[in-house]
């Protein structure tokens, strides 16, 4: 990034700032590496190697901008069910990126953690994010969280099994769960629900991914593949967001708006404000 260019990123991100509250959490669906390389009469492997560019230019971002933790969604149970040459690459790929990342997220005080089933992955995988994560474990700038291997429907099923052994063994009871309490039991437990979820590639779904946490998020979808998804589109998801009254459930009338973002008023519940 040329000088000029990152002076108007800066300017951009100061207006940013000014404008209204940036969301402490947000989720990412990264779609269309696939469609992007497509279009170009190139492979798919094409299209994936970009939105690894992408993944860095967009994490770099978020951290500049003062977001505490980013989600990406970045390999699906349901992908394992892909061309197994695919498979195959996107698990090198991973593998390269963990690899040449790991110091530069050291550098950018940027932590580095992952949900999912992780012992579905390649031995050498799970070996080299186990090394990141431990190296990554004390950097407090940004948490960066990879879904790996993950669906919505598998964490619940997850969370309920271990759930119903905790009743089984006498260690709670039914009445001691809760929201709070089954919140505790998912992969997500030390990370807050995301504010925003961005799904690229224009698709209105959300594809089986966090689907408990996610309840109050806003959505935005953008119509760019993940690939040419840039600095610019997430900062238009961002002012999106800046401009949604997040009510959780109340009226208006029971919120009061400031520069910061929406306050807790009578009636609104701790957890909320």
């Amino acid at each position: 990034m040329g000088k000029t260019q990152s002076e108007s990123d800066a300017k951009q991100q100061d207006t940013l700032k000014n404008s209204g509250e940036i969301p402490t959490h947000i989720a990412i669906i990264m779609d269309g590496n696939g469609r992007w390389a497509r279009r170009r009469g190139l492979p798919r492997v094409a299209g994936h190697k970009r939105g690894v560019d992408t993944v860095r230019d967009i994490t770099e971002a978020c951290a500049e901008l003062g977001v505490k933790y980013l989600t990406l969604f970045t390999f699906s149970t349901e992908n394992w069910n892909r061309p197994k040459d695919e498979v195959s690459t996107l698990m090198r790929l991973l593998l390269r990126s963990i690899k040449d990342r790991c110091n530069e997220l050291n550098e950018n005080n940027i932590k580095l953690t992952t949900i999912g089933a992780l012992t579905a992955l390649p031995v050498e995988v799970q070996k080299e994010l186990i090394e990141a994560i431990e190296k990554t474990k004390n950097n407090k700038r940004m948490t960066l969280n990879l879904a790996l291997s993950y669906s919505g429907r598998w964490e619940l099923l997850e969370a309920v099994k271990n759930i119903s052994r905790s009743v089984s063994n006498g260690d709670i009871k039914l009445d001691d769960i809760d929201e709070k309490y089954f919140s505790k039991r998912l992969t997500t437990k030390n990370i807050p629900d995301p504010d925003l979820l961005i799904r690229t590639s224009g698709e209105f779904r959300v594809s089986n991914f966090l689907l408990w946490q996610i309840a109050y998020t806003e959505f935005y979808i953008s119509d760019v593949y993940w690939p040419d998804f840039k600095r610019k589109h997430l900062y238009e998801a961002i002012k999106s967001f800046q401009t949604r009254e997040r009510r959780f459930g109340r009226v208006s009338e029971q919120l009061i708006k400031n520069e910061k973002g929406l306050k807790n008023v009578s009636n609104l519940p701790k957890e909320i404000a």
